[in-house]
């Protein structure tokens, strides 16, 4: 294959049309938390997947777990789950049966934060879908993200 290959073209080409699809909606997201909640994407995205645990056999999230759920290194993810607990969001504690464990539950004061901006969320990214539709290039990729159904 070389530089000039239609094949890596096209290829590069649809990588580029992701890349900027995802900068449109993480912008768009980004700046809607902020204005009206006061909360990064990654904030509301480490919330919202903290959020979903649960008490029973294996309903904690590891740290490397949730790093991997909001694409973020571990000591990213942890300086991140700090700010959170700062301002009363998180909570950590040890787990029972290892010490060595720590788990993040999100407060009820983080649980009524999330509620309130859930749907800002929603709206925003179906704004950015909306609006990068109207692009040739891009109005295949949100049809396919708009298609796509998370197995449950």
């Amino acid at each position: 294959m070389t530089a000039t290959d239609p094949a890596l073209t096209a290829l590069a080409q649809g990588w580029c049309a992701l890349s900027l699809l995802h900068g449109k909606i993480e912008a768009r997201i980004e700046r809607a938390l902020e204005s009206r909640h006061g909360l990064s994407m990654r904030e509301f995205s480490l919330l919202d997947v903290l959020s979903r645990q649960h008490s029973g056999p294996g309903g904690h999230l590891q740290m490397k777990q949730v790093a991997d759920a909001v694409v973020l290194s571990q000591s990213a993810t942890t300086r991140l789950v700090t700010r959170l607990e700062d301002r009363g969001l998180l909570t950590r504690y040890l787990c029972d049966t290892d010490r060595r464990g720590i788990y993040t539950d999100v407060t009820e004061a983080g649980l009524a934060l999330l509620a309130e901006a859930r749907p800002t969320n929603d709206t925003a990214l179906r704004e950015a879908l909306d609006e990068a539709a109207k692009n040739p290039e891009l109005a295949p990729l949100v049809k396919t993200v708009e298609e796509l159904r998370v197995p449950a």
